[in-house]
């Protein structure tokens, strides 16, 4: 049994396939159904019919044969080979008394018609056939006008009209819910690689944030350790330890950030928590290690959301590692985290006095680059000058405002609102982040 179905559908795979060899097959079905239809006598009605009570004439089986041979060009022509088919059992009901069953072909090209065309094409066309043929054998037949002949064609006719409609809805729904289908694979694929983009800068941002403040640490560390080397060696054992520790801390975070990428069955990453403001202090320790005096202000740091956290802490550390790379000799850093209603508002401030070669922008009201920068951008030694770019990113990406420029009387000035409901994967707004727009 199992070998029998398989043969039929690998036959039904075949057919489908090949849609001519499947309507030649078809027409020859017919051509045999209407030759055995046409041996036979229906009566008057009272009795069976009777097979082998009569035979076709010549013509009839010409005719017979032109309607089936048709019948091979249905899908291709549909329209005409329905008025062939029709016109070719008119005929048969004309001339010849008793009729063959031409009109068996009409029925079949009456359904390809209904199934390939819409509703009210089918439904004038099928009228149209059904009130033609039926009239054709109520008035030129033998029988009766009201024989169960003549109404069987009136009946056959709309039969297939209906079931040539019922099979194109199908189709139409079949097809509708296949481009549904496709169309929700097509969302979810652009969906998740809209979510891959999107981790991929958020790790950037984090990357840059640890590696442009640490290095900017070790590298200020490592200066007075070579400048201090001869003279003071207490002092720049005190600075290289302090490399150790920026490196150590740099390691960990790179540890972190770069552990989640990996895939599954990899080893297992840390499981330290992200930096935020619980370490806040941690991190001023390293830039007052380093030289830089920070004042903070920090209220409510524990009850931020997580986002809105780690936000806070980068866009601080990003301007700090700013204040010291550009700031100057004996500049001062201010930082203060304070809860406004329901946002989170970040401030640093600084006093230095750095060149506009090093600090971008020191005209008030932005600089000559397209960014706000200057000619002379001084992240550009260390990345590009994406410093506040990032920034901006990383609060704009969760609905908050940037602002940063120079301050009137000299030094600088960054500040960030951050929502504390934070809305993460919301897409950048142009001017969201305000201000000046300025890199460094």
């Amino acid at each position: 049994m199992t070998t029998l179905s398989s043969g039929f559908a690998r036959a039904r795979r075949w057919l489908r396939d090949h849609p001519l060899a499947f309507d030649a097959t078809l027409a020859f079905c017919t051509l045999v159904a209407m030759i055995c239809g046409s041996f036979t006598d229906p009566g008057d009605g009272h009795g069976p019919p009777a097979f082998g009570a009569r035979t076709p004439e010549l013509f009839s089986v010409f005719l017979m044969t032109l309607a089936a041979a048709a019948l091979v060009l249905r899908r291709r022509r549909p329209m005409r080979i329905l008025a062939v088919t029709a016109a070719l059992a008119a005929v048969e009901y004309v001339l010849m008394d008793p009729s063959a069953p031409v009109v068996m072909s009409t029925v079949i090209a009456l359904y390809t018609v209904a199934s390939r065309t819409d509703r009210p094409t089918t439904w004038r066309v099928g009228l149209l056939t059904m009130g033609g043929l039926t009239a054709a054998a109520m008035v030129f037949g033998s029988t009766p006008w009201y024989s169960q002949e003549n109404f069987g064609v009136f009946a056959w006719t709309g039969l297939a009209s209906a079931a040539g409609d019922a099979v194109r809805s199908r189709r139409a729904f079949v097809d509708a819910i296949r481009e549904r289908a496709e169309r929700a694979e097509r969302t979810r694929e652009e969906e998740a690689r809209r979510r891959v983009a999107e981790e991929r800068l958020r790790i950037a941002r984090d990357l840059h944030d640890v590696v442009a403040h640490h290095i900017a640490l070790v590298n200020v560390q490592a200066g007075v350790a070579a400048h201090v080397m001869d003279k003071r060696p207490d002092q720049a054992k005190e600075a290289l330890a302090h490399v150790r520790d920026a490196s150590r801390s740099a390691l960990n975070e790179l540890r972190v950030t770069v552990g989640l990428l990996r895939q599954q069955g990899d080893p297992e990453a840390p499981t330290e928590p992200a930096p935020g403001l619980a370490v806040l202090g941690e991190l001023v320790t390293t830039f007052r290690n380093a030289g830089l005096p920070v004042e903070v202000a920090c209220a409510d740091r524990d009850r931020l959301p997580a986002a809105v956290d780690l936000a806070a802490y980068r866009v601080i550390q990003e301007a700090l590692t700013n204040v010291r790379k550009h700031a100057g000799a004996g500049a001062r850093a201010e930082v203060s985290v304070v809860r406004v209603g329901a946002t989170a508002e970040v401030t640093v401030l600084d006093n230095g006095q750095g060149s506009a070669g090093r600090r971008p922008g020191a005209a008030p009201g932005g600089g000559s680059g397209p960014d706000g920068g200057g000619p002379g951008d001084g992240d550009e030694q260390t990345g590009g000058g994406h410093g506040l770019v990032g920034m901006r990113e990383r609060v704009t990406a969760l609905g908050g405002a940037l602002t940063a420029g120079p301050r009137y009387g000299g030094g600088f000035r960054v500040h960030a609102i951050l929502p504390v409901e934070a809305r993460t994967g919301e897409p950048d707004r142009p001017g969201t982040a305000g201000g000046t727009g300025l890199r460094r």
